[in-house]
């Protein structure tokens, strides 16, 4: 072993392995003690938000928005029925509604509540004790009234949406038992009677006999060319 290879070997031991495993040490702990932030699919506008700064009403809430409204941005938006949301789809009133409210407005709605703590300076839970000036509620149940209007205006329209679809299942049933309860209509056109039949190979005799020249003469089977 040259002298070089000796030193290269004794930095990878003594200097590059120590400074990876105090490092990779480093992020695993930053990461084991990092607080938790919400992870809402429908909602990532609110994934800088720690769980735990939230009350757990609120949390719930949040949940239930999210996973109606996830169901209701595929049955909305999906207009095509691809399995996926694009510019094939026809963007119609609703959807776009449904957008705003999980894209704007739950966000906004959390972020003027958690800005009412950052006003208690004393961490006293302003925001979920003091009642709002000219109004009944505090700062937590102002927002828990937006999140309940929400989830309310979703249960509708998942409501909406599930007789609507069923109307379609019991329109398709009547439609497939009157053509089921009704054969006969469709094997008149399939299975034509021995009369008819006859009466079409007598007409086909009449007019192959009626074949005949300009001039008045018969024609023979060897006078006609292909």
């Amino acid at each position: 072993m040259t002298q070089m290879t000796a030193m290269f070997v004794m930095f990878v031991l003594y200097g590059l392995l120590p400074a990876a495993g105090l490092y990779l040490g480093y992020r695993g702990i930053k990461k084991v003690t990092a607080p938790k932030m919400l992870e809402y699919k429908a909602m990532p506008q609110l994934g800088y938000i720690p769980e735990k700064s939230l009350p757990v009403d609120v949390k719930t809430a949040l949940d239930q928005i999210n996973t109606k409204g996830e169901k209701l941005r595929v049955m909305y938006g999906d207009t095509n029925n691809d399995g996926k949301i694009d510019d094939k789809d026809t963007v119609n009133e609703t959807y776009i509604m449904i957008q705003n409210l999980m894209d704007r407005h739950v966000p906004q709605a959390v972020a003027d509540y958690r800005r009412l703590h950052d006003l208690d300076v004393t961490d006293s839970a302003l925001a979920d004790t003091t009642k709002i000036k000219h109004s009944n509620v505090t700062g937590k149940e102002a927002l828990l009234d937006v999140l309940k209007t929400i989830n309310t205006q979703f249960d509708d329209l998942l409501n909406a949406s599930y007789h609507q679809d069923g109307q379609k299942l019991l329109a398709t049933n009547r439609y497939l038992q009157k053509r089921f309860d009704n054969p006969t209509s469709n094997t008149e056109f399939q299975k034509p009677d021995s009369t008819s039949t006859a009466s079409r190979n007598a007409s086909s005799n009449v007019d192959i006999q009626a074949i005949e020249s300009p001039t008045g003469e018969n024609v023979s089977a060897k006078d006609i060319k292909l």
